[in-house]
């Protein structure tokens, strides 16, 4: 079989996403490539607030993440949405925050069920996270130090990467050499 779906979990500012661009660079056939921001820019506004999310999912100012019922229905429905893509004959990198730890892993691999999927762990130095959110400017302070280490947690992985010292395309060359057929 070979692979039909990468996901890569990791913190705020670890760089998934870049990884995922270039992925799509160095893999031989297309991949399209969705992130967790892509649910939660596909959100109404009023479901996407400061602080309390009610139904929806809210963004502290310590960085901390809640939310509220409405948000993971539709979470759930995404993951199926992309394995109803990828069964569809599309090729996905996922680029995902697993703030739930395994609880999170086991609704993606629910979702994915009977796909060949190559589960990768990207993680980054906390301090090098932190500094890179600071740079960026479009996330709540703290929540790259606060989401290193803890969306790792309890979280299996058939290949991890650290991209505090390596480069996005080194990363996603080791990421690619892996991926079969």
């Amino acid at each position: 079989m070979s692979t039909e779906v990468i996901i890569l979990n990791g913190g705020s500012s670890s760089g998934k996403s870049r990884i995922a661009r270039c992925l799509q660079d160095v893999l031989p056939r297309p991949w399209l490539t969705f992130g967790c921001d892509t649910l939660v820019d596909a959100l109404p506004a009023a479901m996407r607030t400061s602080e309390d999310p009610e139904g929806g999912i809210g963004f502290g100012p310590d960085g901390s993440v809640s939310v509220g019922d409405d948000f993971r229905l539709l979470d759930i429905a995404w993951a199926r949405g992309i394995g109803a893509m990828t069964r569809a004959g599309a090729r996905i990198v996922v680029d995902e925050v697993f703030l739930g730890g395994p609880d999170s892993q086991e609704r993606w691999r629910t979702a994915l069920t009977g796909l060949d999927v190559l589960w990768v762990g990207v993680r980054c130095d906390p301090e090098v996270a932190a500094a890179r959110e600071a740079a960026r400017g479009d996330r709540a302070t703290g929540m790259a130090r606060s989401q290193a280490d803890l969306v790792h947690r309890g979280v299996r992985y058939d290949l991890e990467v650290d991209t505090s010292r390596t480069p996005s395309l080194a990363c996603a060359r080791t990421i690619a050499a892996r991926v079969t057929g």
